[in-house]
């Protein structure tokens, strides 16, 4: 019984992702799914790349957090549209949160949607939001057993964002280790360290975000 009540959760979140995944095709919008454990810094670095793109593209954020709108607050300061979802306990976000929500954007005039999933590094990889990509962001204050520990989110990101790069000279953490542990459990992984505070490395993901969206609106 278990397992079919796990298989009828999947199958309305993926109809409910459909439903997204069609709403951004006809729309021509990026959405970017962004998942980290708290405090690798999820909302400082989007906040460094909102600052970075506000002013070339149309962007819309979903903040997805247990409790509070603090860091939809911190969005909204850099006059950015943002939406927040409060789990109310959850520890992922899942496609039906997300399509109650949705129409909230314009998703007409809206060339990235971000979504910033709950701080955690098990549940929300397994949920399918329609976005075009799943993210995950590493800090470096977390150590090098993070990949490892938790192959299931990496294994499901195309991308890891290695955050607080800055730090490197502060703490035990090999960037080099880092890598061959991505490569390991997801060969088609990419990863770029970059700094949110000093800005070090963003360009990289900036250019990164830039691609995927002439690619989104091509499509």
């Amino acid at each position: 019984m278990e397992i079919v009540l796990n298989e009828d959760v999947l199958k309305d979140n993926n109809s409910a992702a459909a439903y997204i995944r069609e709403e951004l095709r006809q729309s021509g919008t990026l959405a970017i799914n962004l998942m980290s454990s708290p405090g690798a810094g999820k909302t400082t670095l989007l906040e460094a790349t909102l600052s970075s793109l506000r002013d070339r593209y149309r962007i819309g954020v979903i903040e997805g957090d247990l409790a509070t709108e603090k860091d939809a607050d911190r969005i909204r300061a850099l006059g950015v549209q943002a939406e927040q979802i409060n789990t109310g306990g959850g520890c992922h976000l899942d496609a039906r949160m997300v399509t109650k929500i949705l129409s909230r954007f314009d998703l007409a005039h809206t060339d990235i949607l971000f979504i910033e999933n709950v701080g955690n590094l098990v549940c929300p990889s397994g949920y399918d939001l329609g976005q075009h990509h799943k993210v995950a962001v590493l800090s470096v204050p977390e150590g090098n057993d993070k990949i490892p520990k938790y192959p299931t989110m990496f294994l499901r990101t195309e991308l890891v964002l290695l955050n607080k790069i800055d730090l490197l000279p502060y703490v035990s953490f090999s960037v080099e280790d880092a890598r061959r542990d991505l490569a390991g459990i997801n060969p088609e992984s990419s990863l770029i360290p970059l700094s949110a505070t000093t800005r070090e490395g963003m360009e990289t993901w900036l250019e990164w975000i830039g691609q995927r969206r002439e690619a989104a609106r091509r499509s």
